[in-house]
C-alpha cells in the first residue's frame, strides 16, 4: 500500500516481520507524509532504519518502554551524503517553516529520530 509518492506501508513495518497494525495506520501515514516534505526538500531518498516496532522487539532491542515506534509514529532515518547533524537541522528548518509536524526530534551518530507525537521533544545523543 503506497503512503504517499514514494513511502509504502512496508517500509515502516518491524524489522521481525511484523506488519504495521491496522489501528495504527493513520499515524504511519501522518509519519510518511511528513517524511515525504522532508525528501521532497533534500530531493534524496530517506532511508528508514526503523520505523514500527512490535511489542516484543521493542524490549528484544532495549528500545524506550513508551517508545513512539510502540505506535508507528516514530522513524529513525538517514539520507546519504548528508550527516545525521545537517539532516536534523533540515528538520528544524523545515518545522519553523510549518512544513514538518513538531514532534519529537532526536540526534544520534549516525542517524536522526523523528517522531509525530503530540508536543515537541529535542534531545541529542551523539557521542
Amino acid at each position: 500500500m503506497k503512503l504517499t509518492s514514494n513511502f509504502s506501508l512496508l517500509e515502516f513495518g518491524c524489522k521481525d516481520g511484523t506488519a504495521v497494525p491496522q489501528k495504527y495506520i493513520a499515524n504511519v501515514t501522518k509519519l510518511a507524509k511528513n517524511l515525504q516534505v522532508l525528501r521532497d526538500h533534500v530531493k534524496k531518498p530517506v532511508v528508514l532504519n526503523s520505523a514500527y516496532r512490535s511489542p516484543a522487539y521493542n524490549r528484544k532491542i532495549g528500545g524506550a518502554p513508551a517508545s513512539q515506534h510502540l505506535t508507528a509514529s516514530a522513524g529513525d532515518i538517514r539520507i546519504a551524503g548528508m550527516t545525521s547533524k545537517e539532516v536534523n537541522a533540515t528538520i528544524l528548518k523545515l518545522i519553523s517553516e510549518g512544513k514538518m509536524h513538531n514532534g519529537g526530534l532526536g540526534l544520534y551518530n549516525s542517524f536522526v529520530h523523528y517522531d509525530v507525537r503530540n508536543t515537541p521533544a529535542r534531545w541529542d545523543l551523539r557521542k
